[in-house]
């Protein structure tokens, strides 16, 4: 008979959109459902609740009566006990244009655990060199206009998993004019796999 829990194991996790509008807040953003260990589900939906609750304070919101707020998400991986999504908040409050804020998140499901970017590698990997140099590289090749000469990823570079890759992005103005918006930089995981830490949820990706 076929190990169906193995096979539950590698199955999406429930995702419910739960929406806020009051006045000028029009926000939606994801919450995990039907997991089988509440205290996960606990755990996960804490820590986007968490970061939902950041960028209406970082935006103004409530303490602006002035700005609106647009915030929405996006799935960019759910399978293989992984979770990765961004949340995706805009505000205006006047001027030119808005300012969009864009924070993701990556969840081992089975756990609940949110990781960091150095935490999908090797203990002691040095990939902020090795993803700096992928990005420079990209940079020159599909001739990206920067703020100032790039040279280096931060350690903690904003990042989501999507489609076996590592997608690694700058907020607005990070090293980029407005014009281009959110620069991002996909990365096979398989160019990585020297580094990548085979437990993580970037090496589950690989198999």
């Amino acid at each position: 008979m076929p190990n169906t829990n193995l096979n539950n194991e590698h199955q999406p996790v429930g995702i419910k959109t739960l929406r806020v509008e009051k006045g000028r807040l029009n926000l939606m953003y994801p919450a995990v459902i039907h997991l089988p260990n509440p205290a996960v589900q606990h755990r996960i939906n804490t820590e986007i609740v968490r970061v939902v609750n950041h960028q209406l304070h970082v935006q103004g919101y409530p303490q602006n009566p002035q700005t609106e707020v647009t915030a929405y998400y996006e799935l960019k991986t759910n399978e293989r006990q992984v979770l990765s999504l961004s949340l995706i908040n805009y505000a205006f409050s006047g001027g030119a244009h808005g300012l969009t804020l864009q924070n993701s998140l990556t969840f081992n499901t089975q756990t609940g655990k949110s990781y960091t970017l150095r935490e999908l590698f090797k203990p002691g990997a040095n990939y902020v060199q090795k993803l700096s140099d992928i990005v420079k590289a990209q940079i020159k090749a599909r001739d990206i206009q920067t703020l100032e000469p790039f040279t280096s990823i931060r350690p903690d570079q904003d990042f989501y998993i999507a489609d076996k890759s590592l997608v690694l992005y700058f907020q607005l103005y990070e090293i980029t004019p407005y014009v281009y918006g959110f620069p991002y930089f996909p990365i096979s995981a398989y160019a990585l796999q020297d580094i990548i830490d085979e437990n993580g949820p970037l090496g589950k990706m690989l198999y």
